[in-house]
């Protein structure tokens, strides 16, 4: 009897060990994005994207779609067009695949994904921390995270020096041939600060703000804002004035279990 409950627990261990190995091999499938270990390319060297005329391609340029249960309208054109928010990049998980509109993505290409703005078309996109303006061409459609206003190549991120942190805050405005770039299209200077987190509960709030206070050499503040009819009361840090400082602040709210703060600009 003995023998045969060894048995039946060795059995068990065995498959225990074989669940383990598929669910790591799960997780390798669903690993985060991210770039090349060493880029084979010399970044320096790659030009900016350069506007011209084409037409609106078939694929990508549908009047409205759906995304996660939300509706979007692709603009009949991107003249006029500016906005400040939150960019992102794509890198080794979407690279070679296709885009929005059947181009295949490479992340050493001036490349975008915007959410509305017809495809093809071109923008300049300033980074707020440091100045840095890359003129890239928008092929694919995202990202589709509320706060986030553009996804840039892999490239297009390096150039602006916003890959180490992930996001960025940045100015994005629509360029055409022959358009000079003089700069941001805003006049005033930005104010960007790193937001830790948002609460319904002004207390969970306030309890994160003085957790935080003092431990990122920031001040922490709580805003208060209505969306959509809901109260919400938001822990921000700063205001940063460098990539430098905001990947600094980045890493200590890491150490405090919020691995992805989010920049809001003022």
């Amino acid at each position: 009897m003995a023998d045969l409950r060894r048995l039946a627990l060795l059995a068990l261990l065995a498959l225990l060990g074989l669940l383990a190995a598929g669910l790591a091999a799960c997780g390798a499938v669903v690993e985060r994005d991210g770039g090349p270990a060493t880029s084979p390319v010399d970044i320096a060297a790659i030009p900016d994207a350069v506007p011209k005329y084409e037409p609106r391609t078939r694929a990508g340029n549908a009047p409205s779609y759906h995304v996660l249960g939300r509706t979007y309208r692709v603009s009949a054109d991107s003249s006029g067009y500016h906005q400040r928010g939150v960019a992102s990049w794509y890198g080794n998980k979407f690279h070679g695949k296709a885009t929005a509109n059947g181009e295949r993505y490479d992340m050493y290409a001036m490349t975008a994904a915007h959410k509305t703005l017809p495809i093809p078309s071109y923008v300049e996109v300033t980074n707020l921390l440091n100045g840095r303006r890359v003129v890239v061409r928008i092929n694919d459609r995202g990202p589709f995270v509320d706060d986030r206003i553009i996804d840039l190549s892999y490239v297009a991120a390096a150039k602006l020096d916003m890959l180490t942190i992930g996001t960025a805050p940045v100015e994005v405005r629509a360029v055409g041939p022959g358009d000079t770039l003089p700069g941001p299209a805003f006049a005033r200077p930005a104010t960007v600060w790193i937001q830790a987190g948002a609460f319904t509960d002004q207390g969970n709030a306030e309890r994160l703000r003085l957790r935080l206070d003092g431990a990122a050499g920031a001040a922490v503040r709580v805003d208060h804002a209505e969306v959509n009819g809901r109260q919400f009361f938001k822990v921000r840090l700063g205001p940063v004035a460098s990539t430098a400082e905001a990947d600094r602040v980045a890493r200590v709210l890491a150490g405090y279990g919020i691995p992805e703060p989010l920049f809001i600009v003022d």
